[in-house]
């Protein structure tokens, strides 16, 4: 039986977009500001701190999901059929993006025997062994698709402000916490 589709993004919904919103943000920037990981990098001070936030950001990205399958919303009435089909894409982009992204560089960490922290605090199995090649290259993979992730972004904002300013549709103050209905 297929769950029903609620006509908005409720107050939990809301929370953990913004949520991860700020957690990306955070993230870009640490990753913009710690030194490049070599072969002798240590694991403290931004490198930690980068690899503590990808942690936070995988659970944060399992309850999104999470909560997105099992409280699925319907598209606003009126919307034509190429934004439906844009606005699906690059939803689903975002969540697969996050996941993958945050996996590579999980693995990528893996790679150099450091520890991913769960939500900061629990820590998870390597996905590979020290030194195993292919989590290296996992790494080169995450750095190249974070950009991509960053234009996926940009995309999902303009669309959500070109919503906002010009079609004033109320595509983004649904997903507005405490924004007028």
């Amino acid at each position: 039986m297929t769950q029903p589709r609620e006509a908005g993004y409720g107050l939990p919904a809301q929370l953990l977009h913004w949520l991860m919103a700020g957690l990306i943000a955070a993230q870009y920037a640490v990753g913009e500001l710690m030194p490049h990981i070599g072969g002798r990098t240590p694991y403290e001070g931004l490198v930690a701190a980068h690899i503590v936030l990808g942690g936070v950001i995988l659970g944060v990205i399992a309850a999104q999901a999470a909560w997105r399958l099992t409280h699925p919303v319907a598209q606003l009435d009126g919307l034509p059929a190429w934004q439906r089909t844009v606005a699906r894409a690059t939803h689903g982009a975002l969540y697969g993006l996050t996941a993958v992204v945050t996996i590579l560089g999980w693995a990528a960490a893996s790679f150099r025997g450091w520890t991913v922290p769960l939500l900061g605090v629990i820590p998870l199995p390597a996905l590979a062994a020290k030194g195993t090649p292919w989590a290296h290259e996992a790494g080169d993979v995450h750095v190249v698709l974070v950009y991509v992730m960053a234009g996926v972004i940009a995309l999902h904002a303009g669309a959500a402000l070109f919503h906002h300013f010009i079609q004033r549709d109320g595509v983004l103050k649904r997903m507005l916490p405490f924004a007028g209905r």
